[in-house]
């Protein structure tokens, strides 16, 4: 069997964070995961913002409200799970994912939780797991799948390097000019062809 596990972000639905800082003005939001390899420090970073400015979930959950998933994604997935399974591994929050997980068919999601405190506010997170897509890939390896994964940022590479085929996509080109081992598509029919070619 072939467990395909993708990160969500940048992959299939546009960058969450950088939606925010887009309504808000807020340019420090704009790190990802792309720019900042310690997810702790980006996490710490972006909330202690969110903080300073007076800003939570009914901020983001505007944001959200109005994103879609990126051209083509959710034809993708469909396209995915005719042939393969399917898992969603990001290091995103349910809390905020919800609405375009139901747009790209409920796909399996494996992320994390925020905590709000009793004024709606986001007062910290809590994790699934330490490393948990290098976790998810493991285990599903540990059931005798064959993972192929694919992301864009520098928090998908011990993802990437677990797993029996590993690709980016849609990566910035300093993020795969310092992981060149992986190849590196720009398009969904792209990366298709190259999930179906190592199914061979």
């Amino acid at each position: 069997m072939r467990m395909i596990c993708l990160d969500l972000e940048g992959v299939l639905i546009p960058e969450i964070w950088v939606g925010l800082a887009d309504a808000s003005g807020i340019d420090e939001l704009r790190a990802t995961t792309r720019d900042v390899g310690d997810y702790d420090a980006l996490m710490h970073m972006r909330l202690e913002l969110l903080k300073r400015h007076g800003l939570g979930m009914i901020e983001l959950q505007q944001v959200i409200n109005n994103m879609a998933p990126l051209p083509g994604a959710a034809a993708f997935l469909e396209r995915l799970r005719s042939r393969f399974q399917l898992a969603i591994v990001s290091d995103t929050f349910y809390e905020l994912a919800a609405p375009l997980m139901h747009q790209l068919g409920q796909p399996l999601l494996l992320c994390h939780h925020l905590m709000l405190d009793n004024k709606g506010c986001i007062s910290g997170y809590r994790l699934r797991q330490k490393q948990p897509k290098l976790h998810a890939v493991r285990a599903f390896q540990s059931m005798d799948y064959q993972v192929f994964a694919a992301g864009d940022s520098l928090n998908d590479i011990d993802m990437l390097c677990s797993a029996d085929y590993g690709v980016f996509f849609r990566a910035p080109a300093a993020v795969h000019a310092q992981y060149s081992q992986f190849p590196a598509t720009q398009e969904y029919d792209e990366l298709w062809q190259l999930f179906c070619e190592s199914d061979r």
